[in-house]
């Protein structure tokens, strides 16, 4: 897809509502009926700003029970800063209405949403819903952040999952400002391999647990997707400050996998640097007769981790990111958790922090 190039604004049809420069508008967009004949609907909100620039979509829940998104996109769409947009905003906070409402990660038909793109009008029903928000959302857009968390007992450390070859979506990688950023390859049927087709950048944040507000990755995502927007002339730029922080790359990552079946006992915790072969927990038996270690096979920080001590041979303990220099990330995300953090960080919010 071309890059704007438009030298006035005019007026834009989502979904049969048109929207003036200038105006919001809140779109329902009707989705399979539940089967107690209930309508359903993908609640959309636009702002299509008075002068022409990029349209950008913010996605959330996805995957139904990963909340943070939902208040990020809350927090964004109430900024004052959002008055002076150019081109336009798509947000949807809710794309997996379904999983939503159960507080499942997945679809009534089982099916995981973010691999059932591209979809079709007549297929499953995960794959209708991807091919509505494909074809209504994403084909209008010329950038997009998908906004995740870790699953169900899983937390992630905030970090940004893009794929860097693309100059566009490294440049907003960039511009989000994580501590980290994950160089990550597409998966085959999601989100991102279809909008990437389509000629549209996006990138992927990931932070936090399933069904959980986690302050911090939800500070973080704020200022992310407002850097973003001032980065690709959505919004002023800011001045730029002299400790602005410079994202690490990740050059690769594995998860450490339980060797045993028992109780975890956590020794390192979420975000904290490894050394390799050191040890970041012990599962034992209840007694505590025998006990096998999880050691870490290299250097690096720890990006995700499972929350639930008991866990089964082969299960996912640890998500360790490696890094060129170690200590240049330990030192970004110390720099990182003390600015986002609400007990430590003096500047000015217009919102109370969840606890």
């Amino acid at each position: 897809m071309a890059r704007d190039a438009q030298t006035k604004q005019t007026a834009i049809s989502i979904l049969g509502t048109t929207i003036k420069p200038g105006e919001r508008a809140s779109i329902d967009l009707p989705v399979p009926s539940l089967y107690t004949h209930t309508a359903l609907e993908m609640p959309v909100q636009v702002i299509h700003g008075k002068k022409p620039g990029p349209t950008l979509f913010i996605s959330a829940a996805i995957h139904g029970d990963e909340i943070n998104g939902v208040e990020i996109i809350r927090r964004v769409m109430h900024q004052r800063s959002i008055g002076r947009l150019r081109g336009t905003l798509i947000a949807i906070p809710v794309v997996n209405i379904f999983g939503f409402i159960n507080q499942s990660r997945y679809l009534p038909d089982r099916r995981d949403l973010n691999r059932s793109f591209p979809g079709s009008e007549s297929g499953s029903l995960a794959g209708r819903i991807a091919n509505l928000f494909l074809n209504e959302i994403v084909s209008r857009c010329t950038h997009g952040i998908d906004l995740h968390t870790g699953a169900v007992h899983r937390e992630n450390f905030p970090h940004i999952r893009a794929v860097l070859d693309d100059d566009e979506t490294k440049r907003m990688a960039s511009a989000f400002i994580p501590p980290v950023i994950l160089n990550t390859q597409i998966v085959e049927g999601s989100l991102r391999q279809e909008a990437e087709k389509l000629g549209v950048s996006v990138i992927v944040y990931e932070a936090g647990e399933a069904l959980r507000f986690n302050e911090i990755a939800i500070r973080a995502g704020v200022r992310g997707v407002d850097s973003v927007m001032r980065e690709i002339g959505m919004l002023p730029k800011k001045k730029a400050r002299k400790n602005d922080p410079v994202p690490v790359v990740a050059t690769d990552s594995s998860w450490i996998r339980a060797p045993h079946s028992g109780i975890l006992r956590m020794i390192k915790p979420l975000g904290a640097r490894v050394s390799k072969n050191e040890i970041l927990g012990i599962i034992s038996d209840p007694f505590g007769d025998l006990e096998h270690k999880a050691i870490a096979p290299f250097s690096g920080i720890i990006i995700g981790k499972t929350n639930l001590p008991l866990v089964n041979e082969g299960e996912a303990l640890f998500h360790v990111a490696r890094f060129e220099s170690t200590s240049a990330a330990a030192s970004q995300i110390e720099e990182f958790q003390a600015e986002m953090d609400p007990l430590t960080d003096d500047a000015s919010v217009n919102e109370p922090a969840i606890t």
